[in-house]
């Protein structure tokens, strides 16, 4: 547990501590950001506060009085309702202000882990409760230099994936081999074994429609793929050690030599969009200047608005990437939240807007790492649609 930076951090937010929550380990970031795991089953509710300044104390239930010793401070223990509440009012300490695991209208739902009847038991002590968003950006993250190189090494190893899965497809389509979006769903999978590369789900193989469903995933039933169709795949993994962190990309080709001109000019107002959406970040880092997840997604969004496709864009431009595909950092989003979130060094995001007509979507993925004095792709970035057939 990083204490000392913790504390430094609350301050700087203007808070006067970080109550940290959790019952039946239903806050993973709690775990994650104090750096413990329980000692023993946690069926009882636990508190630990983390104050601006002095030592933390927690609050533990009888049965479960040792699932916070691998943290700092003194203990205080309850058996019932009226002594556990009594108990929270000592370790609080007179704070006004703290951060919990909480987001106004639950804007960044990543982070919005306490329950309502929580926040409402400790605004009844009289203290107001903020978002720990900042809080938990700093601490949860950003990546160290290990899992950067970790990430760059996934990233090659995915793409390594990912060119052999456009040349099977090549391979199947020549020789006339019946081939279907699930195959090769099992296809990209069989490469992350042999590439030792782990995923959660996933991932996306998908045709001319099916492209069109941001969240497609093929099953055994799925279509099949033939010569003039338009192919997706998005493709998320990460080394298997601990603390990796993900690689996500999606690329989109068109089996045939040459696609047709209305999917050429859709790649190129996503692709535009992308690198739109990418400089405004390098531009804002370079200049030492904050840039905001919201002001992201207004970069490829509206250039996306002004070539009339604003219908047809329909999920935000990208997401946080840490040891889960959808990180707890900074989203950029200005559509399905504003996220207010300033992107701080030593995170990392996806930037992949789509536009998704009936009969085909297109969406172009890449990952933006920023470091204190630049932001840059950290993978290949497709600049054409893949001719699979030449």
């Amino acid at each position: 547990m990083k204490l000392p930076e913790i504390q430094d951090a609350i301050r700087e937010e203007g808070l006067d501590g970080w109550l940290f929550f959790d019952h039946h380990e239903r806050d993973p970031l709690a775990y994650r950001v104090l750096k413990f795991r329980p000692q023993g089953t946690t069926t009882r509710r636990w508190y630990y506060f983390v104050p601006a300044a002095g030592e933390p104390l927690g609050l533990v239930h009888n049965i479960e009085s040792h699932v916070l010793d691998p943290l700092p401070g003194g203990k205080i223990r309850y058996s019932d309702w009226s002594a556990q509440v009594n108990g929270l009012k000592r370790i609080l300490g007179g704070a006004a202000k703290v951060a919990m695991q909480y987001s106004p209208r639950c804007a960044i739902p990543y982070v919005s882990l306490v329950d309502g009847g929580t926040i409402e038991l400790v605004r009844s002590l009289g203290v107001e409760v903020a978002t720990s968003a900042n809080l938990v950006q700093l601490f949860e993250a950003r990546w160290s230099g290990a899992q950067l190189n970790m990430h760059l090494e996934a990233g090659r190893r995915v793409d390594r994936v990912r060119a052999a899965a456009f040349e099977r497809v090549r391979e199947c389509l020549q020789s006339r081999t019946r081939l279907h979006e699930f195959d090769i769903k099992n296809f990209v999978r069989e490469g992350f074994e042999r590439e030792g590369l782990v995923t959660d789900h996933g991932p996306i193989v998908a045709v001319n429609a099916n492209m069109s469903d941001p969240h497609y995933e093929p099953g055994p039933e799925s279509a099949e793929i033939r010569s003039g169709d338009a192919l997706l795949l998005d493709m998320w993994a990460k080394l298997k050690q601990p603390e990796a962190v993900y690689y996500d990309i999606t690329w989109t080709g068109w089996c045939g030599a040459s696609p047709p001109e209305n999917m050429r000019t859709v790649f190129r107002v996503v692709s535009e969009a992308r690198d739109r959406a990418v400089a405004r970040v390098k531009a804002a880092v370079e200049r030492g200047q904050p840039v905001h997840g919201f002001e992201v997604d207004d970069a490829a969004r509206g250039y996306i608005r002004e070539q009339g496709y604003a219908d047809f864009f329909v999920h935000r431009t990208g997401h946080s990437i840490g040891e889960e595909v959808h990180g707890t950092g900074a989203n950029m989003d200005n559509l399905e939240t504003h996220d207010e979130r300033r992107i701080i060094p030593g995170t990392c995001f996806s930037v992949e807007p789509g536009i998704y007509l009936p009969e085909f979507g297109i969406r172009s993925e890449v990952n933006v790492y920023v470091g204190e004095r630049e932001a840059r792709v950290t993978g290949e970035i497709q600049r054409e649609l893949v001719a699979i057939l030449n």
